[in-house]
């Protein structure tokens, strides 16, 4: 599991950016006028948000499920909606969602999973994501343009940044994993030109997990290959899954007895800030998702534009947090009365 120091670090890290969200979002704002609009949302409307979310991290246990089949290993859903909670809970509290992983494969090894099967999944699932995002970014790209006019004009920058990273993103882990050989020679020379120009000292052991890097990707290759039926049930459900927590701002826009935005409008505005924010090494997108909230969504929530805000990232940021915080305890719970059973 991450080190004491890592999970302080992080935590702190966390709490500096809730706090300078918190400020940035709410200074000079009259929160009693949004408290009083808050109060008056319907709330019973806002119940299918919260199943949205939990259908958000139940899709990828599904995916995580049917992988597992295709190599065999058969697992209760209910473990890999555990394992599912532990990686979407450490993504939502570590920069660039960079903690969600290993701390899966930890859970995983558990299960006695073999950890070049568990990265190889968790591999496919990183590349779907992102392709995921990638074609809905590109979608609006390209046949946008009345949504990019009316409603992102000063983003549109973000926006173009964010479209931009995610497709060098996906472009890059289609080369590590479709032409290994390649990447490797690149990344090696690379690395012996900054060795060379002292920008980074030589080390055998980066090398070695160079090496073991890329053997991952030749073994992702190998899976994509072989398995492509299941890489297309995989993305399908990506699509559902992102679908599904884009769907919470039209909840929200209807919680509050909104109406004359069509409702594509509000989900396709809400992937906008998804794909404007992946890539950022903040936890969650903290900070720049309200922000572009705030600067998107004027003419739809008009009038309840920050309490809509507030309720929209509480339902698809922090809910989504709480459920999965919920269940990493009961997965680290499960795990250790287990252990101690069998210690007996």
């Amino acid at each position: 599991m991450q080190s004491k120091k890592n999970i302080i670090g992080n935590g702190l890290f966390l709490a500096a950016v809730f706090a300078l969200t918190v400020y940035g979002v709410f200074h000079g704002e009259d929160l009693e006028a949004m408290m009083e609009a808050i109060r008056g949302v319907n709330k019973a409307k806002l119940i299918p948000g919260v199943g949205l979310v939990f259908f958000f991290i139940w899709g990828e246990s599904v995916i995580l499920w049917y992988m597992m089949r295709s190599f065999g290993i058969r697992l209760k859903k209910r473990i890999c909606f555990l394992f599912s909670s532990v990686g979407f809970f450490f993504s939502c509290i570590t920069p660039s969602a960079s903690g969600g992983q290993p701390m899966q494969i930890y859970y995983m090894k558990k299960e006695k999973i073999p950890i070049p099967f568990a990265t190889v999944i968790l591999m496919v699932v990183t590349i779907t994501y992102k392709l995921v995002l990638v074609v809905t970014g590109l979608g609006i790209l390209l046949f946008g343009r009345e949504i990019r006019e009316r409603y992102l004009g000063e983003v549109l920058p973000v926006f173009y940044l964010g479209v931009l990273l995610n497709v060098f993103c996906v472009a890059l882990m289609t080369v590590l994993v479709f032409h290994p050989v390649l990447a490797e020679i690149i990344l090696t020379k690379g690395m012996g030109l900054l060795e060379r120009i002292r920008l980074m000292r030589r080390k055998e052991e980066r090398r070695r997990k160079l090496q073991e890097a890329m053997k991952v990707y030749r073994e992702t290759a190998a899976y994509l290959e072989k398995h492509r039926r299941v890489i297309f049930w995989v993305i399908l459900i990506t699509f559902a899954q992102r679908l599904a927590l884009f769907a919470v701002t039209w909840v929200v826009y209807l919680a509050f007895g909104l109406s004359g935005t069509a409702v594509w409008d509000v989900i396709l505005l809400q992937a906008v800030i998804s794909v404007s924010v992946d890539m950022l090494p903040l936890p969650g997108g903290m900070g720049i998702s309200e922000a572009l909230f705030l600067r998107i969504f004027p003419t739809v929530f008009q009038g309840m534009l920050l309490p809509g805000m507030v309720i929209s990232r509480g339902l698809g940021y922090y809910s989504q947090l709480l459920i999965s915080a919920m269940f990493t305890v009961a997965a680290q719970i499960y795990y250790t009365l287990r252990r101690e059973q069998g210690e007996q």
